[in-house]
């Protein structure tokens, strides 16, 4: 009996199968002999999306340099599950940093390798929403300043949860975390703190910002793609939902991540020189209860003692977003999921 090996690939659409596809249209991820830049045997938790976007991400970057990258990831998650001492995950010169270090990592080694005369090898630097919003961003700033040749990727899971679920500036409001407990008028985290990190980096002015998620991985891959055609500073912003820490279902990670967009609480979109070029329209806008019921950090805002105050005051920025950034036609419909 003759056999014939089936292989199944994930296009980022609704379609499936790459068969539907071009070869030169066809992901990264479809072909068998992609970088595998971040291997098999981490440690990451079932449905670990941070792990799904730096293997996204970073096998895309080593494609459109043909291989010549140098990676530096600062403490955290990413980190922990894929270098558990002495072994490692890594396919590909990857270094180390502090928590909130890796962005001037990244440009000494940018220009260690300037000195060198090694304009095509590229440098890729990573970190969590901690290590990139709190504890780096004063590093970030600074690179972003001095438009450093780095690209810097931020896989955003909304919080520290290397060390505990604890809150991050990029918590979103009423989510619980365990620094923000579900206690008093305002339960979870306060609403009018934290930082948008992509509208900071635009106000520098550096040649690109821009923000995706895991659940678009043609729109990943082209971003990275981009910004490595690109030099100076550029700044990636991943939303890369936690299972862990959302309390979410392990088998939801990308359609958390799709809900985010859908619903407008995180917009996707592209920039040049501090303007915005280019937003991913909602396809199928739904209400932000959608996104948050699907979540234990939210329960507090269902259940017996709802608090559909406190999901309105979501709802609006999830609108404020839309308008905002245009992400909406005049065809649109919102539906329930």
């Amino acid at each position: 009996m003759t056999s014939q090996p089936v292989h199944f690939y994930q296009v980022g659409s609704f379609a499936v199968g790459n068969r539907l596809l071009a070869d030169d249209q066809r992901t990264v991820q479809s072909n068998p002999n992609r970088a595998n830049s971040i291997d098999s045997g981490h440690r990451a938790c079932q449905g670990c999306g941070e792990a799904l976007g730096a293997r996204y991400a970073l096998d895309a970057a080593m494609r459109s340099c043909d291989g010549q990258i140098v990676a530096v990831n600062a403490t955290g998650c990413l980190e922990v599950f894929s270098t558990p001492y002495p072994e490692t995950s890594w396919r590909i010169p990857w270094l180390h940093s502090l928590f909130g270090n890796a962005p001037a990592v990244a440009t000494g080694v940018a220009a260690a390798l300037r000195v060198k005369g090694r304009d095509d090898v590229r440098v890729v630097g990573q970190a969590g929403d901690g290590g990139t919003v709190d504890i780096g961003f004063g590093c970030l700033s600074g690179m972003f300043e001095r438009n450093d040749d780095v690209l810097f990727i931020c896989y955003d899971n909304e919080g520290y949860m290397n060390t505990g679920v604890q809150r991050s500036a990029a918590t979103p409001p009423a989510a619980r975390t365990a620094t923000t407990d579900v206690v008093g008028p305002e339960p979870g985290n306060v609403f009018g703190q934290g930082k948008d990190l992509p509208r900071l980096a635009m106000a520098h002015d550096i040649p690109y910002v821009a923000t995706a998620t895991v659940a678009d991985l043609h729109d990943l891959e082209r971003k990275v793609e981009r910004a490595m055609a690109m030099r100076g500073a550029r700044y990636l912003h991943v939303l890369v939902p936690c299972p862990l820490g959302w309390g979410s279902a392990s088998n939801e990670t990308i359609l958390l991540a799709r809900l985010a967009q859908e619903t407008g609480l995180f917009p996707v979109f592209e920039a040049e020189d501090g303007v915005v070029t280019n937003a991913t329209l909602i396809r199928r806008r739904v209400p932000v209860q959608d996104y948050l019921a699907r979540q234990r950090r939210y329960a507090h805002l269902f259940g017996s003692h709802p608090r559909p105050d406190v999901v309105e005051r979501i709802q609006a920025m999830a609108d404020r977003n839309i308008e905002r950034y245009g992400l909406l036609d005049a065809s649109d419909q919102q539906v329930s999921v």
